[in-house]
């Protein structure tokens, strides 16, 4: 089965570096019909995967692939954990992705960028999957990070639009601020565990569960709530919730399919995913999962609210995923992990499904996006 995983994370960064460094060559039909066989590679492999660990009864997976750096006091490493839920989620990366591919052909046919984008949304492909296939925090960040710079680079895809320029260096700052939070941390995990593998982690939970620990003279918080607080802040960050929120409504600037892509389906549920994954340590805190219920409760009502208020059609898809990443969110935050996870699943598929046809709806009416102007 590891080859299969090996298959699942390679086949579309071998197609993303075809298209990017040999599209001059391979032209435009070649540069999506690789990057389409790279995606189909990877989505039949999570399909495998996901029948094998579901149906076929396979024991979890839990593996190192090398050795990336030692030292005398750590080793870190990238490997792959493979259980029912890195399975749903390869399955929805790689499934909504092959879709996106295959309808960019359409939406992007006059574009001179034409193969640098097949490039790039490979490239994010990959990213994800790292990212949901990780065993250590380590690989998690690199994941978290390269999905980040990918999103960069398409949600400012038309970087002759001013506006498109303000849109992909706000969600770069925003993004920075929750990163931060998140590396922090990470950080604390490793000093106080001596490892980022995760099951070394969760297997060293409950020594760290009295620990507390003074930054201001006098107040004493808990360990575990401090550390759960801090990776909640890159999933806010990453996930859009308030207030970090306010790069998401701006990311439209990126042609269609990335909103599809990234901003409803696959990136902005990479949060979700991490807490959900990290559960046993957000167990052990009151505090955070308070905490994460009442962002995840504000943030569902009032982006919900300000999406009635929009014309341009596709932030009001912004603002419906937003309110909709908050309900997870509030999931999340009474423990409901598996419902949280439902919903993530099936509004992948149905807030891509509305972002392409509002690019359809756009391309038919000329590029015009105010919802103002369309109908009769």
């Amino acid at each position: 089965m590891e080859k299969v995983y090996l298959a699942v994370v390679l086949a579309p960064l071998i197609a993303s570096i075809i298209a990017g460094l040999f599209g001059r060559q391979i032209g435009r039909s070649g540069a999506h019909w690789v990057t389409i066989i790279g995606v189909a590679i990877a989505l039949a492999a999570s399909l495998y995967a996901f029948y094998m660990h579901v149906f076929g009864g396979l024991a979890t997976f839990d593996g190192t692939v090398y050795t990336w750096m030692a030292s005398d006091l750590f080793e870190f490493n990238i490997g792959f954990l493979v259980d029912n839920l890195t399975v749903m989620m390869m399955v929805v990366v790689t499934a909504v992705s092959l879709m996106v591919h295959i309808y960019t052909i359409g939406y992007m046919h006059d574009d001179p960028g034409y193969q640098r984008f097949f490039s790039y949304i490979s490239l994010f492909t990959f990213s994800m999957l790292m990212l949901v296939m990780s065993n250590n925090l380590l690989q998690l960040f690199f994941g978290w990070e390269a999905v980040g710079l990918v999103s960069y680079l398409l949600i400012g895809f038309w970087y002759k639009r001013e506006s498109a320029i303000f849109a992909n260096l706000k969600a770069f700052l925003v993004n920075r601020v929750g990163d931060f939070g998140f590396l922090l941390g990470i950080a604390a995990i490793l000093a106080y565990t001596d490892s980022l593998h995760y099951a070394t982690v969760f297997e060293r939970l409950p020594e760290l569960a009295d620990i507390t620990v003074e930054y201001w003279p006098g107040v004493e918080w808990s360990l575990i709530s401090v550390i759960a607080i801090l990776l909640f802040i890159g999933a806010m960050g990453k996930s859009a919730q308030v207030p970090l929120h306010v790069w998401l409504p701006d990311s439209m600037e990126g042609p269609t399919p990335i909103s599809a892509l990234i901003h409803a389906a696959t990136m902005v549920t990479a949060g979700i995913f991490m807490v959900a994954r990290f559960s046993p340590l957000f167990e052990l805190s009151d505090a955070a999962l308070s905490f994460i219920l009442v962002i995840g409760a504000v943030t569902a009502i009032f982006m919900g609210l300000l999406g009635i208020v929009q014309h341009d059609i596709k932030r009001v898809i912004a603002y419906s995923t937003l309110s909709q990443l908050g309900f997870m969110t509030a999931a999340l935050g009474v423990s409901a992990y598996s419902p949280a996870l439902f919903h993530l699943m099936t509004h992948a598929f149905f807030k891509a499904l509305l972002f392409l046809a509002a690019g359809s709806v756009i391309i038919a009416l000329h590029h015009e996006q105010d919802m103002r102007k369309m109908g009769g």
